[in-house]
């Protein structure tokens, strides 16, 4: 299993200042520690929330920020303004500050405490009125940040807050991702290119290219043993579809896909990869086509992006990440628009791959077949076939615009199909964009989407549009509100704010 980090915390900082003395100071940190404890025990943060000593002077904010910066476990820093803190203290530590920032825009009172309110509880408990002298600051600066409104103790709140840790970890972890590019693009296709180097001063992404042979080597010097108890795993953890072949000519294709797997793995780890990137046309000494064993690899935490998608790699790899943990969570992937259903009141789009779709996102049983692929010019692949999870997901594409990244975010709703599909041995998903297939396929297209996308059933619009913002990149939303005319306008007001 490829790891990732699981013991990020999350700072909270209160800010206030001396003017209402001691005693108002103590309750300030008080009602933070009440706060705090209140999160942690909730179970709707994936994170633990680390309570500092309350903010009151620009060399105690600085310095927090900086301490932030430095400490390798902090993923995230969460403020708010319990009293007024006046915004200038903050200037110097919001400009250094490199982790990503919550505004949480609450108080600790519920309530009015309509009989009992004077003006000591007034100067005590005013974060309505600090929390807008300390957005305005932000504003000024022009700094990215999360604002979260709502009392600390609702449910709605703090899962808001639990979905922005998620999102803070792909900021945070993002500069972390490195992509081994098998071969080149595809030959004449768009979509898939890029600015590298962009993309690494943006992202933080690295993307080194390999000749296929070289990784072709490890593969043929896995020794036999090894490919076998991998067959063996196999065979007893999926079903076997073998339709009439010779059964030890089927297990032999199965077995060379065990032998990419963990040649590919090896190499991988070896050079401290996280994601990898096929292409169907250089194959080199490849036997067959990686498929299952990409297939494994995505399971464990890979990203992936055929025919030299880069960008998709990366997505899928930070969205496994995001979703890292959750629980009862439904699977992430990457995807490929191939063919439409046009039946008025069925519409959608049945999404698949040549081989190379994440059995994560499984719904029942997955079973391995052995078939013929026209691409490659190599031996039949085998491949995991199974059909998707249904609900509420995400699909987005990055795309690189010349001048600007741009990413993409449709939320789709995912459903089995009519009927089943016999004949097509690849693993398969079928959804409807929002708003529906018209106006979502019209509003992908006009943005210039790809085919390839990266999908997920775990995260929301809102978490892939503030990971976007934070990143400094344009995002556009293919959602239950759009409608065409408006879509025009966004990406036309875009092209002037992203310029």
């Amino acid at each position: 299993m490829l790891q990732t980090k699981t013991d990020y915390q999350f700072w909270f900082c209160t800010g206030s200042q001396d003017l209402y003395g001691d005693e108002c100071l103590r309750k300030v940190a008080e009602h933070s520690a009440k706060i705090v404890e209140a999160l942690n025990a909730s179970g709707n943060l994936p994170f633990e929330v680390v309570l500092k000593p309350t903010l009151i002077s620009q060399a105690v904010i600085r310095k927090t920020m900086n301490d932030a910066n430095n400490d390798p476990n902090c993923a995230g820093v969460i403020t708010w303004m319990h009293t007024f803190s006046p915004a200038k203290m903050w200037i110097l530590g919001l400009q250094e500050l490199r982790k990503p920032l919550c505004h949480l825009h609450t108080q600790f009172n519920e309530e009015l405490p309509y009989d009992t309110i004077d003006m000591d509880f007034m100067n005590e408990n005013q974060s309505a009125h600090g929390d807008r002298e300390y957005g305005h600051i932000f504003s000024r600066l022009n700094k990215q940040r999360k604002i979260v409104v709502g009392h600390w103790a609702d449910e709605a709140v703090q899962k808001e807050v639990g979905a922005w840790m998620r999102t803070a970890i792909g900021v945070l972890e993002s500069s972390h991702i490195r992509v081994c590019r098998i071969a080149d693009n595809m030959r004449n296709v768009a979509v898939t290119e890029g600015d590298k180097v962009e993309a690494q001063i943006k992202f933080g992404w690295e993307i080194d290219a390999y000749p296929v042979n070289e990784i072709a080597e490890y593969v043929a010097a896995v020794p036999q043993n090894e490919i076998d108890a991998l067959v063996e795993e196999y065979y007893s953890k999926y079903k076997i579809i073998d339709e009439g072949r010779d059964p030890a000519e089927f297990r032999q294709h199965v077995a060379v896909q065990a032998g990419i797997e963990i040649g590919f793995e090896k190499f991988l780890t070896e050079r401290d990869y996280h994601a990898v990137v096929t292409h169907f046309g250089d194959l080199g000494a490849l036997k067959q086509l990686p498929g299952l064993a990409i297939q494994r690899l995505l399971e464990r935490g890979y990203g992936f992006g055929a025919e030299g998608d880069w960008k998709t790699a990366a997505m899928v790899r930070l969205m496994k990440i995001m979703t890292a943990g959750t629980p009862n969570a439904k699977g992430t992937s990457f995807m490929e628009d191939y063919t439409y259903n046009l039946v008025p009141g069925k519409e959608g789009i049945l999404q698949a791959h040549m081989l190379e779709v994440c059995p994560t996102i499984a719904d029942g049983e997955i079973g391995i077949k052995v078939n013929p692929l026209s691409m490659g010019d190599r031996e039949d692949p085998a491949r995991l076939v199974f059909t998707s999870k249904t609900g509420p997901a995400v699909a987005t594409s990055l795309i690189d615009l010349g001048n600007r990244f741009r990413l993409i975010i449709n939320a789709v709703e995912c459903k089995k199909c009519e009927k089943p599909m016999p004949k097509l041995p690849v693993a398969t998903a079928f959804w409807t964009p929002q708003p529906n297939l018209k106006v979502g396929a019209e509003a992908w297209i006009l943005a210039g989407g790809a085919h390839h996308t990266a999908f997920s059933y775990d995260l929301t619009v809102d978490q892939m549009v503030d990971w976007a913002e934070a990143m400094g990149i344009e995002a556009v939303v293919i959602d239950e509100n759009t409608n065409i005319r408006d879509f025009k306008n966004e990406l036309r007001w875009n092209a002037i704010a992203y310029k």
